[in-house]
């Protein structure tokens, strides 16, 4: 009996030695990286479609900012999509300006660029210099679409000229650091895959796999249409994106996405971890004004969202129903990651040019992880200097849950004694900056988080 209660004792006195800060959560929507509603189009601070259509056509030039406040929600994404006739007017002539302008723009407006290059759809033709160079043809002129030039993809000249556009766009932005993710896109109606007129397995691989050959960094996304593919494209470590998400389906039609398609799809192939390795991206099928108009279930749409672990979601830069504008900000809180330091135990007393003891436990209160590496770090600040430590972990790693970090910390030696403010925050690897918004209380203007006070001796 007295070993426990010298064990308790020697418990206590090390606990009294030390600094324990509990920050206090918050119940805010975080916009941070990689994450939450996207603008499609679009970029923050410019108008939204009116009504309930879109524009699939990308933009080509500069979009100017409305003059007013816009009523959609920050972003840190902007998903823009261009057809090949925009991107390759003439043969081996690439108008690369206006990927550069999309990237310029998205840094300027404070967010990543997500990207799709697109063949061709119903109004928006092949390239004419294609249509002419004596490229098979897959469907014919008299036939029931025949208005529409579909073009036989297992033509190799499809496959060499298609396949050109996609290895000049990975050598030129692979890697870019305000590149978020591309969508995989391979023939049929928008690139996704699917349509009247597939070519065989084996070259459905094959324009498949000039994505994983043109982006070796940057994350890459797979439409859901095609199982096979989409296992496939899993497998080698993509993220998969829906287009029809929300689709509950219509009068007379005894099918809907929301109910048939997408989870029978990841049941049956096996892609319910899917999300550990690679994010997860939804675009509305319509609108949420015509999912309003429809009376559509939008709890259940949410809930199989974040059953589905999504990161973010394309809402075709459209008006969100003013009944449904805090149940979609509800939405944002539990999407994508959501980090929350929930204590932070230290030494009240430390040695410049010695390592100091830190326990950390987390929490990830999001459906997924963070799929872009960054710095967690822990900063002494104060009228003697300041020192950056660099905690050890891999935030990419920590899934919804709990994670901790205990060990210990490496204090400069150049510190001068003196009180020191103890901040935390999530850098961006490439500037140093912080980048991750929290859900606790602290942050600092320049995005760091105070936590408490320690004396350097």
């Amino acid at each position: 009996m007295r070993r426990f209660s010298l064990f308790l004792l020697l418990i206590g006195s090390a606990a009294a030695q030390s600094a324990v800060v509990r920050p206090k959560t918050i119940d805010d929507v975080l916009v941070n990286p990689g994450m939450g509603i996207q603008t499609f189009q679009r970029y923050n601070r410019q108008a939204i479609y009116p009504g309930l259509r879109w524009s699939e056509v990308g933009p080509d030039a500069k979009v100017e900012d409305a003059p007013g406040k816009v009523d959609f929600p920050e972003s840190s994404v902007a998903y823009v999509r261009w057809f090949w006739s925009q991107l390759e007017p003439e043969r081996g002539k690439y108008r690369w300006d206006i990927i550069d302008t999309a990237l310029d723009e998205a840094r300027r407006h404070g967010q990543k660029l997500d990207m799709r290059l697109m063949p061709y759809d119903q109004s928006s033709p092949l390239p004419q210099w294609y249509r002419n160079s004596g490229a098979r043809r897959a469907n014919k002129p008299t036939g029931q679409d025949g208005k529409i030039w579909s073009p036989d993809s297992a033509d190799p000249l499809y496959i060499q000229t298609w396949g050109a556009v996609v290895a000049q766009a990975g050598k030129r932005y692979d890697g870019h650091p305000y590149l978020d993710a591309v969508d995989i896109s391979t023939f049929g109606y928008w690139g996704e895959g699917w349509g009247p007129y597939p070519p065989d397995w084996p070259t459905q691989k094959l324009l498949t796999d000039q994505y994983f050959d043109a982006f070796r960094r940057t994350p890459l996304l797979m439409n859901f249409d095609v199982l096979q593919t989409l296992i496939y494209s899993t497998g080698r470590g993509a993220g998969w994106r829906a287009d029809c998400w929300g689709d509950m389906g219509r009068p007379g039609r005894n099918f809907a996405h929301m109910l048939d398609r997408y989870p029978q799809f990841i049941a049956e192939g096996n892609l319910q971890d899917a999300w550990q390795h690679g994010p997860v991206s939804l675009e509305s099928c319509g609108t949420p004004g015509s999912w309003f108009r429809d009376r559509y279930d939008l709890q259940y749409i949410f809930d199989q969202a974040l059953r589905w672990h999504v990161s973010t979601v394309n809402i075709k830069s459209t008006a969100i129903p003013e009944e449904w504008k805090k149940p979609f900000d509800e939405f944002q809180k539990k999407m994508g990651y959501r980090f929350a330091l929930r204590k932070l135990e230290y030494p009240p007393a430390v040695t410049a040019g010695r390592t100091m003891p830190v326990n950390m436990w987390w929490l990830n209160a999001g459906v997924a992880p963070v799929y872009s590496e960054y710095t967690l770090a822990v900063e002494l600040r104060g009228a003697g200097g300041s020192c950056v430590m660099k905690v050890p972990v891999d935030v990419r790693k920590w899934m919804p849950g709990d994670a901790v970090y205990d060990g210990s910390l490496y204090v400069d030696d150049h510190l001068k004694a003196g009180i020191y403010r103890v901040r935390v925050a999530m850098l961006d690897p490439r500037t140093g900056q912080p980048a991750i918004k929290l859900a606790i209380e602290g942050r600092q203007p320049d995005g760091w988080y105070d936590l408490g006070e320690i004396r350097v001796e």
